[in-house]
């Protein structure tokens, strides 16, 4: 479960990684502007045209990864975007203009499944399908520090919104580890009777839910270490778990091709199912595909089998946009954190595409 800390990586800074701009993808009805493929000397994009528009293009495709990408998440600033991937590494971007690769992090020895930035924007965290969750200082490129203790794939985690910055991870071990980011070793693991796939803290801190492959999700008492309730509905395993940003709402993907939200107040009615969205099929690759809220907590998106990334108006669970693009399934999407009309996509084409929402 542990082993001897290594130095961090030394290799840090901008690599040779050509961005483009799809013309043949489509955000939300507006086409994409054509560009010339190829990077200048400080690797910006050939400039085509002049827009007002954050991006360069209405729809840029980064590409660098050379293995299948499953995480992608904006910073709390949504100035950059971090992806993460089957290739170990943890690529860097800007999120806006030709959305420019400016760092690489290396050090992992297996895939990278999942990202989550500090609130500072400062630190980088990261979960690894070698057991590891590492923290990362994006300024200098530098591993500040490897967690160790689980003995299986980590699937998932999260950091806690409050107060200390918490994490807390779930693998295939069965165990929910609880890490302080400051320190290497866990402060505790809970046992559970699965394989944890999916992972959320509700903003208080208090208050924890996790998914597995027995496709329940549960809701734990952080402080007693304990299940309160469980939440039933899904028929497969629950692939991620994101709470709304007025922490009443848990959105949930899962295995069975369905999205669904839920009621987590803490006085909800017994049967806490508000709503199930179809349109984002699983597909045959079953990776753990990632759903998400949009700022405001008025849309929600979700990965798709099918090469495309779904949008679901919340009240009403229409679904409001089939955004295409990419050519294999989407594992991860994400909103602007700071409600900016933009969508980051991660695919198992090895691609990411950010891309500016229609009106």
């Amino acid at each position: 479960m542990s082993g001897e800390k290594r130095p961090a990586a030394d290799s840090f800074g901008s690599s040779q990684l050509v961005k483009r701009a799809k013309s043949d993808a489509n955000l939300g009805g507006s086409s994409a502007v054509a560009v010339a493929n190829g990077a200048a000397q400080n690797g910006a994009l050939i400039q085509a045209i002049s827009r007002t528009g954050a991006l360069q293009n209405p729809v840029m495709e980064l590409t660098g990864h050379s293995r299948e990408v499953f995480a992608a998440r904006f910073d709390p600033t949504g100035q950059y975007i971090a992806s993460g991937s089957m290739d170990r590494s943890i690529l860097l971007w800007r999120s806006t203009g030709s959305c420019e690769n400016y760092g690489i992090l290396s050090g992992h020895k297996q895939a990278v499944l999942d990202l989550h930035w500090s609130r500072d924007s400062q630190v980088l965290f990261s979960a690894s399908a070698d057991m590891h969750l590492a923290s990362w200082d994006v300024e200098t490129g530098e591993r500040i520090r490897r967690h160790f203790g689980h003995e299986e794939v980590i699937n998932c985690m999260d950091v806690s919104k409050r107060g200390t910055e918490i994490l807390v991870s779930g693998s295939d071990d069965g165990y929910i580890g609880i890490w302080d980011t400051r320190t290497k070793d866990a402060v505790a693991f809970i046992p559970t009777d699965f394989p944890i796939t999916a992972i959320c803290l509700a903003e208080a801190g208090n208050e924890l839910f996790t998914g597995g492959i027995d496709n329940d999700i549960k809701a734990w008492d952080m402080r007693k270490q304990a299940v309160t309730y469980t939440l039933l509905g899904h028929t497969d395993t629950v692939t991620s778990l994101q709470i709304s940003p007025d922490n009443q709402t848990l959105l949930s993907n899962a295995h069975d091709s369905t999205v669904r939200t839920w009621d987590v107040r803490p006085f909800a009615p017994a049967d806490r199912r508000i709503r199930t969205y179809d349109g984002a099929p699983t597909g045959q690759e079953r990776n753990l595909l990632k759903a998400s809220w949009d700022s405001k907590g008025e849309k929600i998106a979700a990965g798709s089998g099918d090469q495309s990334v779904a949008i679901w108006d919340v009240q009403t669970g229409k679904l409001l946009n089939k955004l295409p693009g990419h050519r294999g399934a989407v594992n991860d999407v994400r909103f602007h954190p700071k409600g900016e009309p933009i969508l980051v996509s991660a695919s198992s084409d090895r691609t990411l595409m950010v891309g500016e929402l229609g009106k």
